[in-house]
């Protein structure tokens, strides 16, 4: 291989003229020549040659002085000497000063082309070898940057998958577009309409992206939407857009073949670096993950919508077989729904329709069932609106509890004024309908157990216990019109309470009587 710029410093201008135009260029090397020491010193320090011949003994600065000066300099130019003297003690010194061979006068063309040779390998060598390690830092920085582009790739990728807030993930991918483009300034276009809305974006003046939501003319934008292809922009063009940029980059948002949005990014600073097509691609590998953003939170919605849609109707549809207190609790809980219940201090209504039994006996089938209908529904109806519990209905009765599953401080005087007004409604109902049937309520106030009962496949909300076996037995033992409570639920409500003492009445199952009380009239709690 030639090609090499070789100096020589000869103070013998035939020397200096057989070398160059006998050896150096007619095999191709370039040549640069010197006529004293001094004068060498100055071209190799400012063409810094590839191999130096050096004539030992010159005016001005002799050859070892050339080599004191180079070392010192610490120019690293392989030197050939050119002698008539060959003693040991100048060969010992002038490789000490950094000498690769030693030629003496007079020399044949093919000496000195080979002594050429073996000092230039070596510069060849080490020239290979920079090469080669500059090409292999160029490409780990290189290997190195695509490495951070895949993990910023793959850390939008999880926020994807991982956030549907779009305020949160939209300025991540606006971060990330800047960080791998190394750009100042982000942005995020959104098509809505007829308008193209900005929802992120990142200033040149630091900080991270931030959510938006405001109206753009961006023409280049507009344009990338109608072309639905990338686009990189140089300071000319962005000049022709009026744009204070420097450099510019946009890639098209699609969702199912449709242009959606926009990405991009720009340079502003004087001098910065442009964009090029590496960048454009970069920025449509994060629209993928815009698209799929947008689509996975379209899809949520859709399916929040779809679940809200699914709980109203479940709603609806269980609330015609439970207490709507028991299905607030069991859509807010699901898991909670499983068999046994807990001990707890309830207040017990039962309401039985007197006279449904033998009214019915000679009534039309559909008849009766709008009769048990209207009264039940009424019944229904003031117990939810006294804010009680629908536990079940038998027949021409029903149950209900207070203070479960919602406590209720006042659950006593809640049921005894629920059953005023259920009284009250029956008698207007009777009044209006030209019936005989009239309401008999029994009410109780103690403890029991409460919570799902039943099997598996088969649950029932319910209180089991004393006390409603004992609502019920007074409810029995009631005449029509009237209202019976256990002594407990007058010395619960004490001065509010008007009520008739009934004395004691043997309960069926019981062996101790409950004092009864017929229950006349409720003061409101203040």
């Amino acid at each position: 291989m030639a090609g090499e710029t070789i100096l020589v410093i000869d103070d013998g201008r035939e020397n200096r003229d057989f070398v160059i135009e006998y050896i150096l260029l007619p095999n191709g090397y370039a040549a640069l020549a010197a006529a004293d020491g001094k004068e060498g010193v100055e071209l190799a320090l400012e063409r810094r040659p590839d191999l130096i011949l050096l004539d030992l003994q010159m005016p001005r600065m002799n050859g070892i002085d050339v080599l004191k000066f180079l070392k010192a300099r610490q120019l690293d130019i392989p030197v050939i000497l050119m002698t008539f003297h060959g003693s040991e003690e100048i060969a010992v010194e002038v490789y000490r000063l950094g000498v690769r061979d030693y030629v003496k006068k007079p020399y044949t063309v093919e000496e000195m082309l080979a002594a050429i040779e073996r000092s230039l390998t070596e510069v060849r060598l080490r020239r290979e070898k920079e090469q080669l390690t500059e090409r292999l830092i160029h490409a780990n920085q290189e290997l190195q940057r695509r490495v951070g582009e895949l993990n910023v790739l793959h850390s939008v990728g999880k926020n994807v998958t991982e956030l549907m807030n779009m305020n949160e993930l939209l300025p991540r991918i606006v971060d990330a577009a800047t960080q791998i483009t190394q750009a100042e300034e982000g942005y995020l276009y959104l098509v809505e309409g007829s308008r193209l809305i900005c929802r992120a974006h990142k200033r040149a003046t630091g900080g991270r992206a931030r959510p938006a939501d405001f109206e753009v003319n961006d023409r280049v934008a507009v344009y990338v939407i109608r072309q639905c292809q990338p686009v990189v922009l140089k300071p000319e063009h962005l000049e022709r857009e009026g744009s204070k940029a420097h450099s510019a980059a946009y890639a098209p948002v699609t969702l199912r073949g449709e242009v959606i949005g926009v990405l991009g990014v720009s340079n502003v600073s004087p001098g910065s670096a442009a964009f090029t097509k590496h960048e454009s691609a970069l920025l449509s590998m994060l629209t993928d993950h815009v698209a799929i953003s947008i689509e996975n939170s379209r899809n949520f919605d859709e399916l929040r919508q779809a679940k809200e849609r699914e709980n109203r109707q479940m709603r609806v549809t269980f609330e015609k077989f439970v207490p709507p207190s028991v299905v607030d609790r069991v859509l807010a809980n699901p898991d909670d729904l499983k068999l046994g219940g807990g001990r707890q201090e309830i207040s017990v209504i039962f309401a039985d329709i007197r006279g449904f039994t033998s009214w019915s006996e000679n009534a039309p089938p559909e008849q009766v069932v709008e009769m048990l209908n209207d009264y039940l529904s009424l019944a229904a109806e003031i117990i939810l609106a006294w804010d009680g519990t629908l536990d079940k209905f038998f027949g021409d009765g029903l149950m209900a509890i207070f203070n479960a599953p919602k406590m209720q401080e006042d659950h006593v005087h809640r049921a005894a004024d629920a059953a005023l007004a259920l009284m009250r409604a029956g008698e207007e109902m009777r009044a209006r309908r030209g019936d005989n049937l009239s309401y008999s309520i029994g009410v109780h106030v103690g403890e029991a157990v409460v919570g799902y009962i039943g099997t598996e496949r088969a649950l029932n909300y319910t209180a089991i216990g004393d006390v409603v076996n004992t609502a019920k037995r007074l409810q029995e033992m009631a005449p029509p019109g009237q209202i019976w409570v256990e002594e407990s639920v007058v010395q619960r409500l004490g001065e509010l309470v008007q009520a008739q003492p009934l004395g004691a009445v043997k309960i069926r199952g019981r062996q101790k009587p409950a004092r009864a009380h017929q229950l006349l009239g409720l003061t409101p709690r203040s």
